[in-house]
């Protein structure tokens, strides 16, 4: 069984914000169920055990308190972490991509290297080897 608490984005343009994902960070497409207007009502990327979902932005009755960071000046309230075995490899990725570095890859005080970035909608995301669920709780 994969993770119990999956993260829920939203986008401009889902299809390139999908395509993003899986070529930086590795993501595999599971699910992409396109809506009526030829964008994405509901996808599913999962890489190991987790997963995330992601649609269209739409105009609906999350469209209140669900909006893209563009639309609030790029402020974020959370971000989203990503495990991966290689985060120089990743960060170099991102790098080429074209995305915005918003914290510089480093060895992390809790261990591994880590660093954190804007995807192309900015949506900020902490990428780093760190296995949370390897760690003793203190």
């Amino acid at each position: 069984m994969g993770s119990t608490l999956i993260p829920c984005l939203r986008y401009q343009d889902a299809h390139a914000a999908i395509d993003w994902l899986c070529r930086n960070f590795g993501f595999q497409k599971r699910t992409v169920i396109p809506n009526k207007s030829g964008g994405v009502a509901h996808a599913e990327l999962v890489l190991g055990d987790g997963m995330v979902m992601l649609g269209s932005h739409m105009d609906d009755r999350l469209a209140g308190v669900i909006v893209p960071p563009d639309r609030v000046g790029g402020v974020q309230t959370q971000t989203t972490w990503v495990q991966v075995a290689d985060a120089d490899d990743v960060y170099a990725r991102v790098v080429d991509s074209g995305a915005t570095v918003v914290q510089e890859i480093d060895d992390a005080p809790f261990g591994g290297r880590t660093f954190a970035c804007r995807d192309p909608e900015g949506h900020v995301w902490h990428v780093g080897t760190w296995d949370a669920w390897a760690s003793s709780a203190q």
